[in-house]
């Protein structure tokens, strides 16, 4: 009987963890959906999907993190980076759509919109402040709270680890910054050296480059901060049950 008892105990324990991990791990993707796929999904399904004009698309898509970037001013007193560079995006976006009739023009105005992500990332790296952290977070937290704890341990500086950590946190955002930043002066140096037929498809080219650069040289930052948040998970006392 009593088997019996500490058996059910014990799904019931393990049913109720991973209920939380499940919620934890969808709490910490959310800012990521919101901030960023939104936008861009929004944007594409508007204009592309829809029919929209380009001006009408990128104006709608622009109400979500207008929306974010305002309420995380007025309640938290604070600037919500990554949904403010997606409304800068969209804004710029909206300045170089009154760009019609020349298609080099046209193309280079997509670079440049990669370009301006590309160099906010890198200005966040000389500040101290890597916009890509934001992103690469939920990978590698999982949304357990003791690698989230881990985590703000080791980027604010209360672990042993977090001289490495943040070395390797500012590598990471550096390495895309850099990757969107070549996007951007290829796709804008082919849009006015190359034929525009070239162009058509080699844009498309470039973009995919640079985010598989992104995605398999960061992995040389990423690995080592994974394993550095692991370590300091364990070290971490569990959380108290409910």
């Amino acid at each position: 009987m009593s088997q019996t008892l500490s058996s059910t105990g014990t799904r019931t324990t393990t049913a109720s963890t991973d209920r939380a991990t499940t919620a934890n791990a969808r709490s910490a993707y959310t800012p990521l959906a919101v901030d960023v796929l939104a936008p861009l999904g929004g944007y594409v399904l508007l204009h592309s999907a829809l029919g929209l004009s380009q001006v009408a698309a990128l104006g709608l898509a622009s109400v979500i993190p207008a929306a974010r970037t305002v309420l995380g001013l007025l309640r938290e007193r604070r600037l919500n980076t990554w949904a403010a560079l997606m409304l800068t995006m969209n804004l710029l976006g909206l300045v170089l759509a009154g760009v019609t009739g020349d298609a080099r023009l046209m193309i280079a105005k997509d670079g440049l919109l990669s370009g301006a992500v590309g160099l906010a990332v890198l200005a966040s790296v000389v500040a101290g402040r890597p916009l890509m952290s934001g992103v690469l977070m939920p990978f590698l937290t999982k949304g357990d709270p003791l690698r989230t704890a881990a985590w703000e341990r080791l980027a604010g500086g209360r672990a042993a680890a977090s001289r490495a950590f943040r070395r390797h946190e500012r590598a990471f955002s550096a390495v895309w910054g850099l990757a969107l930043s070549g996007e951007c002066a290829a796709r804008v140096t082919g849009a006015f050296t190359l034929p525009v037929s070239t162009m058509a498809w080699l844009s498309t080219v470039f973009l995919v480059a640079a985010i598989l650069v992104g995605a398999l040289v960061g992995q040389a930052a990423a690995d080592p901060m994974e394993k550095l948040v692991r370590a300091e998970a364990a070290a971490l006392p569990e959380p108290a049950a409910a």
